[in-house]
Protein backbone atom coordinates (compact mmCIF):
# COMPACT_ATOMS: atom_id res chain seq x y z
CA UNK A 1 0.00 0.00 0.00
CA UNK A 2 1.79 3.72 -0.99
CA UNK A 3 0.95 6.57 1.11
CA UNK A 4 2.56 10.08 0.93
CA UNK A 5 4.56 11.75 3.41
CA UNK A 6 6.73 9.54 6.24
CA UNK A 7 5.47 6.44 7.15
CA UNK A 8 2.52 6.25 9.76
CA UNK A 9 2.90 3.96 13.13
CA UNK A 10 1.67 0.10 12.86
CA UNK A 11 -2.02 -0.05 14.62
CA UNK A 12 -3.02 -2.73 16.50
CA UNK A 13 -5.09 -4.90 14.01
CA UNK A 14 -7.84 -5.61 15.87
CA UNK A 15 -8.29 -1.83 16.65
CA UNK A 16 -8.51 -1.35 13.18
CA UNK A 17 -11.21 -4.70 12.99
CA UNK A 18 -13.08 -3.12 15.61
CA UNK A 19 -13.21 0.28 13.93
CA UNK A 20 -14.36 -0.92 10.85
CA UNK A 21 -16.68 -2.93 12.24
CA UNK A 22 -18.63 -0.52 14.43
CA UNK A 23 -18.54 2.26 11.57
CA UNK A 24 -20.39 -0.66 9.24
CA UNK A 25 -22.42 -1.17 12.68
CA UNK A 26 -23.63 2.90 12.95
CA UNK A 27 -23.35 2.90 9.29
CA UNK A 28 -26.91 -0.02 8.66
CA UNK A 29 -28.35 0.75 12.17
CA UNK A 30 -30.36 4.10 11.43
CA UNK A 31 -32.27 2.69 7.77
CA UNK A 32 -32.96 -0.81 8.73
CA UNK A 33 -34.75 0.83 12.18
CA UNK A 34 -37.17 3.41 10.10
CA UNK A 35 -37.70 0.93 8.06
CA UNK A 36 -38.56 -1.90 10.73
CA UNK A 37 -40.57 0.65 12.67
CA UNK A 38 -42.78 1.69 9.71
CA UNK A 39 -43.84 -2.09 9.15
CA UNK A 40 -44.12 -2.37 12.83
CA UNK A 41 -46.58 0.47 12.86
CA UNK A 42 -48.11 -0.71 9.43
CA UNK A 43 -48.28 -4.55 11.09
CA UNK A 44 -49.84 -3.38 14.44
CA UNK A 45 -52.54 -1.20 13.33
CA UNK A 46 -54.14 -4.28 10.95
CA UNK A 47 -54.16 -6.55 13.66
CA UNK A 48 -57.78 -6.69 16.00
CA UNK A 49 -57.15 -5.65 19.46
CA UNK A 50 -59.39 -8.65 20.34
CA UNK A 51 -56.59 -11.56 18.49
CA UNK A 52 -55.31 -14.11 20.95
CA UNK A 53 -52.14 -13.50 20.19
CA UNK A 54 -52.31 -10.25 20.46
CA UNK A 55 -49.39 -9.18 23.02
CA UNK A 56 -47.09 -12.18 21.32
CA UNK A 57 -47.65 -10.62 17.67
CA UNK A 58 -46.38 -7.40 20.28
CA UNK A 59 -43.50 -8.92 20.73
CA UNK A 60 -42.43 -10.40 17.83
CA UNK A 61 -42.94 -7.37 15.93
CA UNK A 62 -40.85 -5.15 18.16
CA UNK A 63 -38.46 -8.14 18.89
CA UNK A 64 -35.73 -6.72 16.54
CA UNK A 65 -36.86 -3.12 16.73
CA UNK A 66 -34.39 -1.12 18.63
CA UNK A 67 -36.19 2.01 20.94
CA UNK A 68 -36.20 5.71 19.74
CA UNK A 69 -33.27 6.31 22.07
CA UNK A 70 -31.23 3.44 20.52
CA UNK A 71 -31.52 5.46 16.80
CA UNK A 72 -28.79 7.80 18.21
CA UNK A 73 -25.38 6.22 17.28
CA UNK A 74 -25.04 3.57 20.22
CA UNK A 75 -27.14 1.73 18.91
CA UNK A 76 -27.82 -2.37 20.27
CA UNK A 77 -25.07 -4.71 19.16
CA UNK A 78 -26.15 -7.49 16.76
CA UNK A 79 -26.05 -9.83 19.88
CA UNK A 80 -28.51 -8.35 21.89
CA UNK A 81 -30.51 -7.92 18.56
CA UNK A 82 -30.03 -11.83 17.84
CA UNK A 83 -30.71 -13.05 21.56
CA UNK A 84 -34.45 -10.98 21.56
CA UNK A 85 -34.58 -12.48 18.33
CA UNK A 86 -33.89 -15.85 20.08
CA UNK A 87 -36.64 -14.66 23.11
CA UNK A 88 -38.83 -14.17 20.42
CA UNK A 89 -38.93 -17.37 18.95
CA UNK A 90 -38.98 -19.28 22.48
CA UNK A 91 -41.94 -17.23 23.10
CA UNK A 92 -43.83 -18.42 19.57
CA UNK A 93 -42.59 -22.32 20.51
CA UNK A 94 -43.76 -22.36 24.26
CA UNK A 95 -47.48 -20.50 22.86
CA UNK A 96 -47.70 -23.87 20.72
CA UNK A 97 -46.75 -25.60 23.25
CA UNK A 98 -49.62 -24.43 25.32
CA UNK A 99 -51.54 -24.77 21.78
CA UNK A 100 -51.10 -28.46 21.39
CA UNK A 101 -52.33 -28.71 25.58
CA UNK A 102 -55.61 -28.29 23.95
CA UNK A 103 -57.79 -30.99 22.92
CA UNK A 104 -59.09 -28.98 20.12
CA UNK A 105 -58.06 -25.76 19.49
CA UNK A 106 -60.15 -23.18 17.20
CA UNK A 107 -59.14 -22.23 13.88
CA UNK A 108 -58.46 -18.65 14.86
CA UNK A 109 -55.86 -20.02 17.01
CA UNK A 110 -54.24 -21.51 14.67
CA UNK A 111 -54.23 -19.32 12.23
CA UNK A 112 -53.13 -16.78 14.83
CA UNK A 113 -50.31 -19.14 15.45
CA UNK A 114 -49.14 -19.32 11.86
CA UNK A 115 -49.64 -15.27 11.91
CA UNK A 116 -46.84 -14.91 14.15
CA UNK A 117 -44.61 -17.53 12.45
CA UNK A 118 -45.24 -15.38 9.04
CA UNK A 119 -44.14 -12.41 11.38
CA UNK A 120 -41.25 -14.16 12.37
CA UNK A 121 -40.46 -15.23 9.01
CA UNK A 122 -40.89 -11.92 7.51
CA UNK A 123 -37.80 -10.27 10.31
CA UNK A 124 -35.70 -13.17 9.30
CA UNK A 125 -35.82 -12.58 5.17
CA UNK A 126 -37.17 -9.53 4.24
CA UNK A 127 -34.81 -6.39 3.66
CA UNK A 128 -37.17 -4.00 4.06
CA UNK A 129 -38.22 -5.01 7.22
CA UNK A 130 -35.61 -6.42 9.04
CA UNK A 131 -32.20 -6.66 8.66
CA UNK A 132 -30.21 -8.96 6.75
CA UNK A 133 -27.95 -9.96 9.90
CA UNK A 134 -26.07 -12.51 7.94
CA UNK A 135 -25.15 -10.70 5.40
CA UNK A 136 -24.10 -7.71 7.47
CA UNK A 137 -21.96 -10.05 9.88
CA UNK A 138 -20.64 -11.78 6.15
CA UNK A 139 -19.70 -8.47 4.82
CA UNK A 140 -18.10 -7.12 8.25
CA UNK A 141 -16.36 -10.37 8.81
CA UNK A 142 -14.88 -9.89 4.53
CA UNK A 143 -13.62 -6.53 5.27
CA UNK A 144 -11.69 -7.60 8.44
CA UNK A 145 -10.44 -10.58 6.94
CA UNK A 146 -8.75 -8.78 3.85
CA UNK A 147 -7.43 -6.34 6.56
CA UNK A 148 -6.15 -8.86 8.62
CA UNK A 149 -4.37 -10.35 5.56
CA UNK A 150 -1.86 -7.45 5.75
CA UNK A 151 -0.05 -8.53 8.63
CA UNK A 152 0.95 -11.89 7.82
CA UNK A 153 3.16 -12.66 11.03
CA UNK A 154 -0.34 -11.88 13.35
CA UNK A 155 -2.48 -14.10 10.93
CA UNK A 156 -2.55 -17.25 12.30
CA UNK A 157 -2.57 -15.68 16.24
CA UNK A 158 -6.00 -14.02 15.26
CA UNK A 159 -8.72 -15.46 16.43
CA UNK A 160 -12.48 -15.66 14.62
CA UNK A 161 -14.65 -12.91 15.01
CA UNK A 162 -17.44 -14.00 17.86
CA UNK A 163 -20.08 -12.34 15.21
CA UNK A 164 -18.93 -15.70 12.26
CA UNK A 165 -21.09 -17.34 14.95
CA UNK A 166 -24.33 -15.57 14.42
CA UNK A 167 -25.25 -17.05 10.98
CA UNK A 168 -25.30 -20.41 12.51
CA UNK A 169 -27.49 -18.87 15.05
CA UNK A 170 -29.60 -17.29 12.74
CA UNK A 171 -30.45 -20.73 10.40
CA UNK A 172 -30.92 -22.37 13.90
CA UNK A 173 -33.91 -19.67 14.83
CA UNK A 174 -35.50 -20.09 11.29
CA UNK A 175 -35.06 -23.96 11.36
CA UNK A 176 -37.08 -23.67 15.09
CA UNK A 177 -39.54 -21.71 13.26
CA UNK A 178 -39.79 -24.00 10.21
CA UNK A 179 -40.49 -27.07 12.55
CA UNK A 180 -42.53 -24.74 14.92
CA UNK A 181 -45.35 -24.16 12.07
CA UNK A 182 -45.04 -28.09 10.92
CA UNK A 183 -45.75 -28.77 14.23
CA UNK A 184 -48.95 -27.10 13.66
CA UNK A 185 -49.71 -28.49 10.71
CA UNK A 186 -49.38 -32.05 11.95
CA UNK A 187 -51.15 -31.54 15.56
CA UNK A 188 -53.67 -34.23 14.90
CA UNK A 189 -56.61 -32.30 15.96
CA UNK A 190 -56.35 -28.89 13.80
CA UNK A 191 -58.26 -29.36 10.67
CA UNK A 192 -55.90 -28.26 7.57
CA UNK A 193 -58.20 -25.62 5.41
CA UNK A 194 -57.73 -24.29 2.40
CA UNK A 195 -56.91 -20.74 4.40
CA UNK A 196 -54.19 -22.47 6.89
CA UNK A 197 -52.48 -23.84 3.96
CA UNK A 198 -52.05 -21.42 2.20
CA UNK A 199 -50.60 -19.49 5.34
CA UNK A 200 -48.48 -22.32 6.12
CA UNK A 201 -46.85 -22.43 2.56
CA UNK A 202 -46.25 -18.55 3.11
CA UNK A 203 -44.38 -19.07 6.33
CA UNK A 204 -41.69 -21.77 4.51
CA UNK A 205 -41.92 -19.68 0.86
CA UNK A 206 -40.56 -16.99 2.92
CA UNK A 207 -38.13 -19.32 5.31
CA UNK A 208 -36.80 -20.85 2.31
CA UNK A 209 -37.54 -24.62 4.02
CA UNK A 210 -39.86 -26.26 1.05
CA UNK A 211 -38.72 -29.87 2.93
CA UNK A 212 -41.83 -30.33 4.98
CA UNK A 213 -43.91 -29.55 1.83
CA UNK A 214 -44.92 -32.23 -0.21
CA UNK A 215 -45.33 -33.95 3.41
CA UNK A 216 -48.32 -31.40 4.20
CA UNK A 217 -50.17 -31.51 0.64
CA UNK A 218 -50.28 -35.14 1.24
CA UNK A 219 -51.93 -34.23 4.94
CA UNK A 220 -54.05 -31.75 3.37
CA UNK A 221 -55.86 -34.59 1.14
CA UNK A 222 -55.80 -37.45 3.47
CA UNK A 223 -55.33 -36.20 7.31
CA UNK A 224 -58.49 -37.67 9.69
CA UNK A 225 -60.86 -34.98 10.08
CA UNK A 226 -61.52 -34.44 13.93
CA UNK A 227 -65.65 -34.48 15.24
CA UNK A 228 -66.56 -31.51 16.47
CA UNK A 229 -67.75 -31.46 20.14
CA UNK A 230 -66.47 -34.93 20.61
CA UNK A 231 -64.67 -36.01 23.83
CA UNK A 232 -61.89 -37.56 23.95
CA UNK A 233 -61.52 -36.41 20.18
CA UNK A 234 -63.05 -38.57 17.64
CA UNK A 235 -61.50 -38.74 13.62
CA UNK A 236 -63.13 -39.60 10.52
CA UNK A 237 -61.29 -40.69 7.37
CA UNK A 238 -61.75 -38.62 4.54
CA UNK A 239 -61.41 -39.72 1.09
CA UNK A 240 -58.40 -38.11 -0.55
CA UNK A 241 -59.73 -38.29 -4.28
CA UNK A 242 -62.83 -35.81 -3.60
CA UNK A 243 -62.81 -32.80 -5.59
CA UNK A 244 -62.54 -30.82 -2.49
CA UNK A 245 -59.28 -31.66 -1.64
CA UNK A 246 -57.63 -30.63 -4.60
CA UNK A 247 -54.82 -27.82 -3.92
CA UNK A 248 -54.79 -24.49 -5.52
CA UNK A 249 -52.71 -23.39 -8.03
CA UNK A 250 -51.44 -20.34 -6.94
CA UNK A 251 -50.33 -21.83 -3.45
CA UNK A 252 -48.83 -25.21 -5.74
CA UNK A 253 -47.11 -22.36 -7.46
CA UNK A 254 -45.67 -20.72 -4.39
CA UNK A 255 -44.87 -23.56 -3.25
CA UNK A 256 -42.92 -25.04 -6.39
CA UNK A 257 -40.91 -22.01 -6.38
CA UNK A 258 -39.88 -22.07 -3.10
CA UNK A 259 -38.49 -25.67 -3.49
CA UNK A 260 -36.53 -24.94 -6.82
CA UNK A 261 -35.26 -21.35 -5.24
CA UNK A 262 -33.85 -23.75 -2.55
CA UNK A 263 -32.56 -26.25 -5.26
CA UNK A 264 -34.61 -28.98 -3.57
CA UNK A 265 -35.16 -31.46 -6.72
CA UNK A 266 -37.13 -34.05 -3.90
CA UNK A 267 -38.98 -31.65 -2.72
CA UNK A 268 -39.67 -29.93 -5.89
CA UNK A 269 -41.02 -33.12 -7.86
CA UNK A 270 -42.96 -34.13 -4.31
CA UNK A 271 -44.95 -30.82 -4.51
CA UNK A 272 -46.15 -31.71 -7.77
CA UNK A 273 -47.28 -35.52 -6.86
CA UNK A 274 -48.88 -34.50 -4.05
CA UNK A 275 -51.17 -31.49 -5.65
CA UNK A 276 -51.07 -31.89 -9.81
CA UNK A 277 -50.73 -35.86 -9.78
CA UNK A 278 -54.10 -36.53 -7.63
CA UNK A 279 -56.57 -37.63 -8.62
CA UNK A 280 -58.38 -34.70 -6.54
CA UNK A 281 -56.81 -32.02 -8.92
CA UNK A 282 -58.35 -34.17 -11.58
CA UNK A 283 -61.41 -34.01 -10.87
CA UNK A 284 -61.57 -30.37 -9.61
CA UNK A 285 -60.19 -29.55 -12.95
CA UNK A 286 -63.16 -31.54 -14.88
CA UNK A 287 -65.62 -30.00 -12.33
CA UNK A 288 -63.85 -26.16 -12.91
CA UNK A 289 -63.47 -26.87 -16.71
CA UNK A 290 -65.31 -29.39 -18.35
CA UNK A 291 -69.05 -29.07 -17.02
CA UNK A 292 -69.38 -25.97 -19.03
CA UNK A 293 -68.04 -27.78 -22.41
CA UNK A 294 -69.92 -30.96 -21.34
CA UNK A 295 -73.26 -28.95 -20.97
CA UNK A 296 -72.61 -27.51 -23.98
CA UNK A 297 -72.03 -30.82 -26.21
CA UNK A 298 -75.45 -32.43 -24.28
CA UNK A 299 -77.72 -29.15 -25.45
CA UNK A 300 -76.29 -29.21 -28.67
CA UNK A 301 -78.80 -31.65 -30.14
CA UNK A 302 -82.24 -30.14 -28.64
CA UNK A 303 -80.53 -26.53 -30.00
CA UNK A 304 -80.15 -27.83 -33.32
CA UNK A 305 -83.36 -29.44 -33.61
CA UNK A 306 -85.34 -26.05 -32.76
CA UNK A 307 -83.15 -24.37 -35.42
CA UNK A 308 -83.48 -26.60 -37.83
CA UNK A 309 -87.89 -26.35 -36.97
CA UNK A 310 -87.57 -22.88 -37.43
CA UNK A 311 -85.66 -22.98 -40.63
CA UNK A 312 -87.83 -25.99 -42.18
CA UNK A 313 -90.88 -23.03 -42.44
CA UNK A 314 -88.98 -20.49 -44.59
CA UNK A 315 -89.03 -22.95 -47.47
CA UNK A 316 -91.55 -24.32 -49.71
CA UNK A 317 -89.93 -26.78 -51.74
CA UNK A 318 -89.92 -29.50 -49.52
CA UNK A 319 -92.54 -30.99 -46.74
CA UNK A 320 -91.76 -29.59 -43.16
CA UNK A 321 -90.83 -32.76 -41.58
CA UNK A 322 -88.28 -33.62 -44.70
CA UNK A 323 -86.89 -30.25 -44.22
CA UNK A 324 -86.33 -30.53 -40.34
CA UNK A 325 -84.66 -33.70 -40.66
CA UNK A 326 -82.30 -32.05 -43.55
CA UNK A 327 -81.38 -28.78 -41.54
CA UNK A 328 -81.11 -30.89 -38.18
CA UNK A 329 -78.14 -33.03 -39.71
CA UNK A 330 -76.63 -30.25 -41.58
CA UNK A 331 -76.08 -28.44 -38.05
CA UNK A 332 -75.14 -31.08 -36.23
CA UNK A 333 -72.64 -32.13 -39.04
CA UNK A 334 -71.07 -28.38 -39.30
CA UNK A 335 -70.72 -27.99 -35.31
CA UNK A 336 -69.48 -31.50 -34.73
CA UNK A 337 -66.61 -30.85 -37.55
CA UNK A 338 -66.12 -27.32 -36.14
CA UNK A 339 -65.67 -28.22 -32.81
CA UNK A 340 -63.58 -31.37 -33.69
CA UNK A 341 -60.93 -29.51 -35.36
CA UNK A 342 -61.17 -27.15 -32.51
CA UNK A 343 -60.47 -29.82 -29.76
CA UNK A 344 -57.61 -30.93 -31.40
CA UNK A 345 -55.76 -27.91 -32.23
CA UNK A 346 -56.25 -27.09 -28.72
CA UNK A 347 -55.18 -30.55 -27.32
CA UNK A 348 -52.45 -30.84 -29.31
CA UNK A 349 -50.74 -27.33 -29.32
CA UNK A 350 -47.34 -26.62 -27.88
CA UNK A 351 -46.40 -23.64 -28.34
CA UNK A 352 -46.37 -22.89 -24.11
CA UNK A 353 -43.37 -26.08 -24.16
CA UNK A 354 -40.47 -25.47 -23.71
CA UNK A 355 -38.34 -28.81 -22.63
CA UNK A 356 -41.09 -30.96 -21.79
CA UNK A 357 -43.27 -32.46 -24.28
CA UNK A 358 -46.03 -35.23 -24.27
CA UNK A 359 -44.87 -38.80 -25.67
CA UNK A 360 -46.62 -40.15 -28.86
CA UNK A 361 -49.34 -41.93 -28.28
CA UNK A 362 -50.69 -40.13 -24.98
CA UNK A 363 -54.22 -39.56 -25.59
CA UNK A 364 -55.82 -35.75 -26.35
CA UNK A 365 -58.07 -36.18 -23.32
CA UNK A 366 -55.18 -36.99 -20.90
CA UNK A 367 -52.79 -34.05 -22.24
CA UNK A 368 -55.23 -31.53 -21.31
CA UNK A 369 -56.25 -33.22 -18.05
CA UNK A 370 -52.89 -33.47 -16.65
CA UNK A 371 -51.42 -30.37 -18.81
CA UNK A 372 -50.59 -28.29 -15.61
CA UNK A 373 -48.35 -31.41 -14.45
CA UNK A 374 -46.09 -30.88 -17.66
CA UNK A 375 -45.73 -27.32 -17.40
CA UNK A 376 -44.80 -27.69 -13.78
CA UNK A 377 -42.48 -30.33 -14.63
CA UNK A 378 -41.19 -28.05 -17.58
CA UNK A 379 -40.68 -25.38 -15.46
CA UNK A 380 -38.83 -27.78 -12.99
CA UNK A 381 -36.41 -28.81 -15.82
CA UNK A 382 -35.53 -25.30 -17.15
CA UNK A 383 -34.51 -24.34 -13.64
CA UNK A 384 -32.21 -27.39 -13.29
CA UNK A 385 -30.85 -27.67 -16.58
CA UNK A 386 -28.59 -24.86 -18.49
CA UNK A 387 -30.16 -21.52 -19.25
CA UNK A 388 -28.28 -21.33 -22.47
CA UNK A 389 -30.40 -22.72 -25.47
CA UNK A 390 -27.52 -23.74 -27.31
CA UNK A 391 -26.13 -25.87 -24.63
CA UNK A 392 -29.85 -27.58 -23.45
CA UNK A 393 -29.78 -31.31 -23.83
CA UNK A 394 -26.06 -31.75 -22.72
CA UNK A 395 -26.83 -31.68 -19.11
CA UNK A 396 -24.90 -34.54 -16.94
CA UNK A 397 -25.66 -35.76 -13.44
CA UNK A 398 -27.74 -38.08 -10.88
CA UNK A 399 -30.12 -35.75 -10.15
CA UNK A 400 -30.80 -34.85 -14.02
CA UNK A 401 -30.75 -38.34 -15.15
CA UNK A 402 -33.26 -39.13 -12.15
CA UNK A 403 -35.48 -36.34 -13.58
CA UNK A 404 -35.33 -37.62 -16.98
CA UNK A 405 -36.55 -41.04 -16.05
CA UNK A 406 -39.43 -39.87 -13.72
CA UNK A 407 -40.39 -37.46 -16.72
CA UNK A 408 -40.31 -40.38 -18.96
CA UNK A 409 -42.78 -42.66 -16.65
CA UNK A 410 -45.26 -39.82 -16.96
CA UNK A 411 -45.78 -40.65 -20.20
CA UNK A 412 -43.49 -37.12 -21.46
CA UNK A 413 -40.13 -36.81 -22.78
CA UNK A 414 -37.86 -34.33 -21.91
CA UNK A 415 -36.02 -32.35 -24.62
CA UNK A 416 -37.37 -34.41 -27.85
CA UNK A 417 -34.96 -34.16 -30.50
CA UNK A 418 -37.30 -33.39 -33.86
CA UNK A 419 -38.96 -30.02 -31.64
CA UNK A 420 -35.69 -28.73 -30.17
CA UNK A 421 -33.77 -25.55 -32.37
CA UNK A 422 -32.30 -26.44 -35.24
CA UNK A 423 -33.37 -29.71 -35.86
CA UNK A 424 -36.52 -29.91 -38.03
Amino acid sequence: MHRSGALARPRSICQICESISNTQRRRIASPLIAAARHASRRSYQSRKATSPLAPLQRRALSSTIPPASSQAPAAKSRSDELAQVESSVEEVVAYVKTLFSKASPSQQEVSAALEVCDIMATRFTDESVQPQLAHAISESDSTASTLLSLDYNSREKTQVPKSAEHPAELRESIDKISETAFSIMAYPPVFITPKLLKQYVQVQAKLGRPETLPVVFQLYASKPVPKEGSDPVTYTKQNPNRAANAIESEVVDIALDTAIAAKNLDAAVGIIENSYGTTAFIRSKLIRHGLLPLGAFAATPFAAYVLASNFSGLQQTMDSATATNVAFAGILAYVGFTASLGMVAFTTANDQMKRVTWAPGIALRKRWIREEERAALDKIACAWGFHEQWRQGEEEGADWDALREYIGQKGMVLDRTDLMEGMD
